[in-house]
């Protein structure tokens, strides 16, 4: 049975390599990835926490927008 690759590591890298003209590790592909995760799953926790304080009943567009400046400065780097 393959295993399903949930993204292209070349194609990640040559993305990456062409905006920083840096040298890259091995696994820097990885890292980014899982960076990316974390703040996707940051920001949908605070879209949440923002939206039952709202008193809405799921997240919307309005609470992810609200959220989305705090998320990203966290993850500033």
């Amino acid at each position: 049975m393959a295993t399903q690759k949930l993204y292209p590591r070349a194609t990640v890298k040559k993305i990456v390599k062409a905006h920083s003209k840096r040298n890259l590790s091995k696994n820097v592909d990885v890292l980014i990835f899982l960076d990316y995760t974390l703040f996707l799953q940051t920001l949908m926790k605070e879209a949440s926490i923002d939206a039952k304080q709202a008193g809405e009943k799921g997240i919307s567009a309005k609470s992810v927008k609200k959220v989305t400046e705090m998320s990203l400065s966290r993850f500033k780097g």
